[in-house]
């Protein structure tokens, strides 16, 4: 009796272990057939051995050729990738998904091009630490209309330029990680689609006009301004803050006051978690602000804080009715029995004493 491919396929896919779908394309040269159809992820794997890598480089074409239905592709930190090894990529332009090539030094503009071109219905792209510049996000933005998550951190060459690129070509964009973009400053976001709900901007230098037009799209989330490396007035976001924004970390943002923390309390109410830690400017009108208006707020962020105290300590035992974990050390001019009164009134609430970097969802679960 002969079974179908489709029949071959579903028995495959129901093998559990390694050892039987490697026994399985060992049967015959169909079957064989049927295991390299039937792969649909590649992960060649961060090693610290030269060797490893001169494998990935020699072997990468050939495995791309082999495995034709594809759909997810990770290679991390192969640092002597040419761009000629991603020429075998035009063999998986109906079924490629996901790409990253996280800390690939020597892919350029032109290998990205052929990317673009090639694989135009990429849902998810990293671009971790790679040498492109605008060209590359040009090229992305006119061939890639589907993607929907894309990680340009340390991608120093960028600028803003690059980016009003991809706001105006990919109008699906769901997450922007642009951290330690030292050229980008928030300007070429104007016109963001709606659907951009995640930026992570840490160590950015993003402006007073680069923050009006992060929030432009009016869809936004999640926001990482953590650690700034430009003074910004708070103020002015606002009218654009609007109800959606659910995770804000500002973390080590030294242009963060009183004033600043008492406009986003009051024009983000469905704010769940809200880092500040290390933001020394905020004093008590500050926390009596975030007691008074965070009425959803779930997480908060106060590590080292130098003016909070136990008044500004009171304000959030009092208010913050949802609050359920505050993280909480180092900050000086809190008593131990301004904590102990906390801990009393407040047993609901949970005082952990780590720090955390980042806070939220998992912004690069998306790029699994």
């Amino acid at each position: 009796m002969t079974l179908s491919d489709d029949c071959l396929i579903s028995i495959f896919q129901k093998l559990q272990s390694r050892h039987d779908r490697n026994a399985f394309g060992l049967t015959c040269r169909h079957w064989h057939h049927i295991q390299n159809i039937s792969r649909r992820s590649l992960n060649l794997h961060f090693s610290y051995e030269t060797t490893t890598y001169q494998s990935y480089v020699r072997y990468l074409p050939a495995l791309l050729n082999r495995f034709s239905h594809l759909s997810s592709i990770s290679i991390a930190g192969c640092t002597e990738l040419p761009d000629s090894a991603l020429f075998g990529l035009k063999n998986l332009k109906i079924s490629l998904r996901s790409l990253s090539l996280s800390c690939c030094f020597k892919i350029t503009d032109d290998g990205l091009a052929h990317v673009a071109m090639h694989c135009s219905r990429l849902v998810s792209l990293t671009l971790y630490r790679c040498t492109i510049t605008d060209l590359a996000l040009q090229n992305i933005a006119n061939f890639c209309k589907l993607l929907e998550n894309l990680n340009l951190s340390y991608c120093t060459d960028i600028t803003d330029r690059g980016i009003c690129a991809l706001s105006t070509g990919c109008r699906l964009l769901h997450v922007l990680v642009l951290s330690c973009c030292s050229y980008v400053t928030g300007s070429g976001l104007k016109g963001c689609s709606q659907t951009l709900e995640y930026i992570e901007a840490e160590c950015c230098m993003f402006t007073n006009e680069g923050l009006l037009q992060a929030v432009s799209g009016g869809g936004l989330k999640y926001l990482n301004l953590s650690n700034s490396r430009c003074s910004m007035n708070i103020d002015v976001l606002a009218p654009m803050l609007v109800s959606r924004l659910r995770f804000l970390n500002l973390r080590l943002c030294r242009f963060i006051s009183n004033e600043s923390v008492v406009t986003i309390s009051k024009s983000c109410p469905l704010l769940e978690e809200w880092s500040v830690a290390v933001c020394h400017e905020i004093g008590v009108l500050g926390w009596e602000a975030i007691g008074l208006n965070c009425c959803g707020l779930k997480v908060l962020h106060v590590n080292r804080c130098r003016n909070l105290c136990d008044r500004g300590l009171q304000s959030l035992r009092e208010g913050c009715g949802r609050l359920g974990v505050l993280y909480m050390n180092g900050c000086n001019g809190v008593s131990p029995l301004g904590v102990e009164l906390f801990r009393l009134r407040r047993q609901d609430v949970e005082i952990r004493s780590e720090e955390l970097l980042s806070i939220g969802p998992g912004i690069f679960d998306f790029f699994v």
